[in-house]
């Protein structure tokens, strides 16, 4: 499979999908104009990989903000970890959030409580 790098503006997250590091990681900011047309090539390499994972899987959520259009993206990408946990893999999200923001902290949570895959809340040091 492809390395997917997508470099991060003040619109759009880092993106790195890496099977071969196992590393899939998204970081920074995320207000594209258009959630769809940005997300796209998201969305279909996790389904390549999701066809042939490896047995292990570590998603690095690292988001400083999002809009609400990608939250619901977000959500449509953890939504596919889940169903791979389902089939028995091991799936692991690292919710990155700086420590006195309560609204990354409340969204962590939630797809934590509304996905019921494995989280980790892991606090950023200012």
């Amino acid at each position: 499979m492809d390395r997917v790098e997508i470099e991060p503006t003040m619109e759009t997250p880092k993106v790195v999908l890496d099977k071969d590091k196992s590393i899939i990681e998204f970081a920074g900011n995320s207000l594209p104009e258009d959630v769809n047309s940005f997300y796209q090539p998201v969305l279909e390499w996790i389904d390549k990989y999701i066809n042939n994972p490896n047995e292990k899987t570590e998603i690095n959520m690292k988001f400083d903000y999002y809009n609400t259009s990608s939250s619901k993206m977000i959500l449509k990408i953890l939504e596919k970890f889940r169903e791979l946990h389902k089939k028995g893999f091991s799936v692991v999200v690292n919710w990155h959030y700086m420590e006195d923001d309560e609204d990354m902290i409340e969204a962590g949570e939630d797809y934590a409580e509304h996905l019921k895959i494995p989280f980790k809340m892991i606090p950023i040091q200012q």
